[in-house]
């Protein structure tokens, strides 16, 4: 269960980190902005459709960090993707397509999960 009062501090530190008022945070998730007034006033919880829409719009934000406090904001693989100097990407000519690496034999994938921009998501399990 969601604690209404802490997500109301985390996802008003959102709106600090990210400079954004409350009304440009809903117009980049695609919410109305009644809804972010609602949350923050504490009137209404977040919907999964909400927080879904604010990892979506934001990859930093840590899913379990929004919805419980746990793990860190930026998340720790933003943080090292930012201390990383980025390579190059290699060029791709327009009949090439992009190769995918492969899982090593010993990690297998129990569940795909894709989310589309308009919050809704697809699971598909093994």
């Amino acid at each position: 269960m969601v604690n209404t009062s802490d997500f109301i501090e985390r996802l008003e530190h959102l709106l600090r980190y990210y400079g954004l008022s409350a009304s440009s945070f809903a117009d980049r998730i695609n919410v109305q902005r009644s809804s972010i007034s609602h949350l923050l006033s504490g009137r209404n919880k977040p919907s999964l459709d909400f927080v879904l829409k604010v990892v979506g719009v934001f990859p930093e934000v840590n899913l379990y960090w929004l919805l419980n406090g746990k793990g860190s904001f930026p998340s720790d693989s933003e943080k090292q993707i930012v201390k990383t100097p980025s390579s190059p990407k290699p060029k791709i000519e327009s009949d090439e397509t992009p190769t995918r690496t492969i899982p090593s034999p010993e990690k297998k994938i129990d569940k795909i999960v894709i989310f589309y921009i308009d919050g809704s998501f697809d699971a598909y399990n093994k």
